[in-house]
């Protein structure tokens, strides 16, 4: 007979509330915390999480967990090289070990990262986040986050620990390659596209990192966070509500750094008062890996695993990851002694049993073993529809920020040098969440797993009939038609690389002298394209004027190399544009667009924050003319709407995608506000000759700011909305004018401007 809890009629949070009616204090402990196979007090701890030392005192084995059960498996696939095929098995037998030595055959959930795609040996490497804000292109993340999501699924994955929501603020941050950009908005909505791809495919999205991460001072990795309530509420909340709201996400991470002396997994204000109380959430929140420890060994707000304990759970954190420390022993004895209410640790062991029941662990016919195992074929996580999608997102992501008299695109029959110590190696083009640079640097005999051309590569195939050779130095430069000088960073962990979580930089020169040979390369006499692949942006002003052309990309993935190799051929017409601005000068950090009119260039500083290349720029090889630009109504009540409307033409010879942009300007309010704000996009894809009618359905809630904490209104006034090809490039202003009386704002907000694409008449 089964048990009410295995019952599928019954809803998940009924099923949850049975059988925690059923567990024993040890039995629901066990649930908070999870193991990490592969992961001790050896070599292994210091080169996947060097703060691990801080808070170890050895991992205990499976068999010691498993007659009280075990609530989550850390990283099965993502902690060492192993074949996808025989770890699928290994992680089956494992969940019916955890199944049959426990009293109610719970079995755990096993998570992974997933923030360049599956981070397993052998899985297909996608563009890094910063890439997918390039593109401009939410659908295409979703899509690309579906897959990645199916691929996890098939070997028994439940929970992926992606995506990235720290709104980028200071590009010396290590992490600002896992950032979507610098702007809310675009975050937001590419965040929740692939929020929604990968829980389409039964994978439980986890939000990171709640919340201000990325504002860190100095850009300095867990450093603390001292900002004001408004820009938490106006820029760096924006994204978690909306993934939240509209994508489904079911998990959200706690953030490593203290907000104003407060750390984000003690804040109950944070992680019940907003998260749930005020947004509903009934997910679970997960501890940063150590987090939970943190609040003893680094913060010092407690002073003894029991009392991080405390706090956390207090606070709101659920689960502790990567394993069982603060949760366990210690939060037992405090229970017992009466020090904390055991309501508080039912509180969370609803939460995640409400999880598994919708995942199906506690249904009376789950099996462990997963759809690859049962298909009896060898696991492929690098599949041809995978590397496609892959493939699409490079191309969409890469980005011509300039191009000189004609530059590009390369002639077939040039002669082309390519210089850079990075030109011939496959580090610029990989973030470091992917395997091989987050696991496989460890591990020197391993194969990369799966194909990765250099960009060398990549261009000679390119142009099989130029002379395309490889030049080590700017003397071997001599005799080209031009040269490809390549830069770019290093991803690593904690100082082992130039990029990454942990690889912060004390400004933005070009990492490891390649600006001295840039230097070297724009002093001779032939033109040189500049080609950066890296983690964040450069400062490229002193060469800005003697460059031939400019092409960015971020981490571009396994068919990177291909993708800039398209652009520099002119076999693609590039369409990425910043998500992030290109610094003129390294120093003068943090700079960001959204600064209010002080922030800006004037008279009352000597220093000139204005970027090289702006948010939203980019160009590609052919024009595009701006036409009819129209708003709806002069007028729009505090709760109306009006659309925002113009047409594009393709004028050139060869079809293109242009991006339109969308910009709030607020000339009076009550607060200082950004002088330009996007609060709507479109991706216009036109073949030569075509036009297009591009409309944005701009709601007045999209204007709201909060002038006081905790208030977010609307009120009237004049508004201009701009329309621009960059923040810097406003083709068109629309004034507007807002009427009625001020309104208050909550969770049910208007927080998008959907974008209609018609061809126009006659076109």
């Amino acid at each position: 007979m089964n048990h009410p809890w295995q019952d599928p009629d019954r809803t998940p949070l009924a099923r949850a509330e049975a059988l925690l009616a059923q567990l024993t204090l040890e039995e629901k402990l066990a649930q908070l915390g999870s193991i990490w196979p592969g992961s001790d007090t050896g070599a292994e701890d210091t080169d996947v999480a060097p703060l691990q030392h801080q808070v170890s005192n050895g991992q205990p084995d499976l068999a010691d967990l498993l007659p009280h059960g075990l609530g989550q498996l850390t990283r099965p696939f993502g902690t060492l090289p192993v074949d996808p095929t025989e770890k699928a098995k290994l992680l089956a037998e494992d969940q019916r070990r955890i199944v049959a030595a426990g009293r109610f055959g719970i079995p755990a959930l096993a998570h992974e990262e997933c923030l360049t795609g599956f981070t397993a040996w052998q899985a297909t490497i996608f563009p890094t986040p910063l890439a997918w804000g390039a593109t401009f292109h939410p659908e295409l993340v979703e899509h690309a986050a579906r897959l990645i999501g199916e691929s996890m699924r098939s070997v028994g994955i439940h929970q992926g620990l992606s995506p990235v929501l720290d709104v980028a603020r200071d590009p010396r941050w290590g992490r600002t390659e896992e950032t979507i950009g610098e702007d809310p908005y675009l975050v937001a909505t590419v965040a929740t596209g692939y929020v929604r791809g990968l829980e389409s495919a039964g994978v439980v999205a986890t939000l990171k990192h709640f919340v201000g991460y990325s504002a860190s001072h100095a850009g300095r990795n867990h450093a603390p966070v001292a900002i004001g309530p408004r820009e938490l509420a106006d820029l760096l909340l924006p994204p978690f509500e909306l993934a939240l709201r509209d994508g489904g996400a079911r998990s959200v991470m706690a953030a490593y750094n203290d907000l104003d002396g407060v750390p984000a997994s003690a804040d109950p204000e944070l992680l019940t008062g907003l998260l749930r109380e005020e947004w509903g959430f009934t997910g679970t929140v997960v501890s940063d890996y150590f987090g939970i420890s943190f609040l003893e060994v680094n913060h010092g707000v407690a002073g003894s695993p029991g009392e991080a304990a405390a706090l956390a759970l207090a606070a709101g954190v659920d689960v502790e990851l990567p394993a069982q420390r603060a949760y366990g022993p210690p939060l037992l004895a405090a229970v017992r002694a009466g020090e904390v209410a055991e309501e508080l640790v039912d509180r969370s062991v609803l939460r995640v049993l409400t999880q598994k029941a919708e995942l199906g662990l506690l249904d009376a016919d789950y099996s462990p073993e997963p759809a690859a195992v049962c298909d009896g074929e060898r696991v492929d996580l690098d599949p041809p529809a995978m590397r496609a999608v892959a493939r699409q997102l490079a191309e969409e992501s890469v980005i011509l920020l300039a191009n000189r008299d004609g530059a590009l695109p390369l002639a077939d029959t040039a002669r082309i040098a390519v210089a850079g110590p990075l030109a011939d190696a496959v580090a610029p083009l990989l973030g470091c969440y992917t395997f091989p640079r987050h696991v496989g640097v460890q591990h020197p005999e391993l194969p990369l797993g799966v194909a990765v051309p250099t960009l060398f590569e990549a261009l000679a195939a390119e142009l099989p009939t130029a002379r395309v050779t490889r030049a080590t130095s700017a003397a071997e430069t001599a005799g080209a038609d031009v040269v490809v000088a390549v830069v770019g960073d290093r991803s690593g962990l904690f100082g082992r690389g130039t990029s990454g979580e942990g690889c912060d930089a004390a400004d933005l020169e070009l990492p490891d002298g390649q600006g001295a040979l840039l230097d070297e390369l724009v002093a001779g006499e032939v033109p040189v394209v500049l080609v950066a692949l890296t983690g964040r942006p450069y400062a490229l002003g002193r060469w800005a004027d003697r460059l031939a052309g400019v092409v960015q990309a971020f981490f571009p993935g396994e068919e990177g190399a291909g993708a800039v190799a398209g652009v520099l051929s002119g076999r693609l017409n590039p369409s990425g544009r910043l998500p992030i601005g290109v610094p003129r000068g390294s120093g003068g950090q943090p700079a960001n667009y959204l600064a209010p009119p002080l922030g800006q260039a004037g008279e009352a500083s000597n220093l000139d924050p204005t970027p090289l290349y702006p948010f939203g720029h980019g160009i590609g090889y052919t024009d595009f003319a701006w036409t009819d630009p129209a708003v709806s109504a002069a007028t729009v009540a505090t709760d109306g709407e009006v659309t925002v409307a113009l047409t594009v033409t393709n004028t050139g010879d060869r079809d293109g995608t242009e991006v339109v942009q969308l910009y709030l300007h607020d000339p009076v309010a009550r607060i200082a506000r950004p002088v330009n704000r996007l609060v709507g996009y479109a991706r216009v894809p036109l073949a030569a000759g075509a036009s297009a009618r591009v409309s944005f359905a701009f709601h007045a809630d999209l204007a709201g700011y909060t002038p006081t904490p905790g208030r977010r209104i609307v009120d009237p006034g004049a508004l201009e909305l701009r329309l621009g090809a960059s923040v810097a490039d406003l083709r068109h202003t629309l004034p507007l004018t807002v009427t009625g009386p001020e309104r208050r704002l909550g969770h049910d907000r208007r927080m998008t401007c959907p974008a209609t694409i018609t061809p126009a008449t006659g076109a």
